[in-house]
């Protein structure tokens, strides 16, 4: 089968940022009352969309979270990733060698997205293809943001490859009818 699009997932596979967003995550709900440790936040919301993780959370604890609750997380991971967000190892050089149409379909926030692949050098590599899940109804593990971007892509999903890290993603994927590659190249 013939490929027309290489769709990347974010976090964990074109940057190893998954341990920083679940440092500022673990950070941000111990502060509301939530106690959770980075490892438990990486068990329980890798790959999940910020507006299902805190539905899950205020379901568990019975009481909404703040309203800037989103704000917050983005603001801590942005500092972390200021000063500790690397691409994952030989990333760039395996971009720049695809003949293909790429883009990325990620769970996070648009601002995150920019911000981890410019301070990892490979915005320039993607941009403008990057998708966010605040950008369809439903997130990973629905197929919604894989279709979507396929859509825009102009490529049939059939003949997508998606690359992702996280059992929601490749599940999503698998959904939407592509072919799905299990990455674990990043530090979590």
């Amino acid at each position: 089968m013939p490929i027309d699009l290489i769709i990347f997932d974010c976090d964990g596979v074109l940057v190893d940022s998954e341990v920083i967003s679940c440092r500022a995550h673990a950070d941000v709900l111990t502060r509301h009352g939530y106690p959770i440790t980075s490892e438990q936040v990486l068990v329980r919301f890798l790959g999940v969309s910020e507006k299902d993780a805190r539905r899950m959370v205020e379901q568990e604890i019975g009481r909404s979270l703040p309203d800037d609750l989103e704000s917050q997380v983005n603001a801590a991971t942005l500092q972390f990733y200021a000063s500790d967000l690397q691409p994952i190892t030989h990333v760039a050089a395996a971009i720049a060698a695809i003949d293909l149409p790429k883009c990325v379909a990620s769970s996070g926030t648009p601002e995150k997205i920019h911000h981890g692949l410019t301070c990892a050098g490979l915005y320039d590599l993607l941009a403008p293809n990057i998708f966010s899940a605040s950008q369809v109804a439903r997130g990973k593990p629905a197929p919604d943001l894989f279709l979507f971007a396929a859509g825009q892509m102009k490529a049939a999903p059939e003949r997508c490859v998606v690359i992702e890290d996280s059992v929601p993603g490749v599940t999503g994927a698998h959904a939407a009818g592509m072919t799905v590659l299990g990455f674990h190249g990043g530090s979590h």
